[in-house]
């Protein structure tokens, strides 16, 4: 299982707010999610994506691609990939409460 944190940037947008295409891109996210195999978070700088590695590079593009839909001449995309072949279980929530277990440990 591999996490991805993307960042999708249109650029040459009539305003500086972006809102609009990120709300499209969770809309295809919703999709691909629904189809069980992602999931995501939506965070208020990026979105994180969990999943197979060869299946989040295909949502990755779907959503790159996406933005173009909405009259966007230029896309830049911001991908970071955090994948683990030593365990099974990593996950968005395993991260979480790993971090969770320390910082309960240091006020104990």
């Amino acid at each position: 299982m591999a996490i991805a944190d993307i960042t999708i940037i249109p650029i040459g947008t009539e305003t500086p707010s972006v809102s609009k295409y990120v709300a499209g891109i969770q809309e295809v996210l919703e999709k691909r999610a629904a189809e069980g195999n992602i999931t995501y978070q939506l965070t208020p700088m990026s979105t994180l994506i969990e999943g197979e590695l060869s299946e989040l590079f295909n949502v990755i593009q779907e959503l790159h691609e996406s933005v173009f839909s909405e009259e966007i001449q230029r896309v830049a995309t911001n991908i970071r990939i955090d994948e683990r072949k030593d365990r099974s279980d990593h996950s968005m929530q395993n991260k979480l409460k790993s971090v969770e277990k320390h910082l309960s440990n240091k006020k104990s």
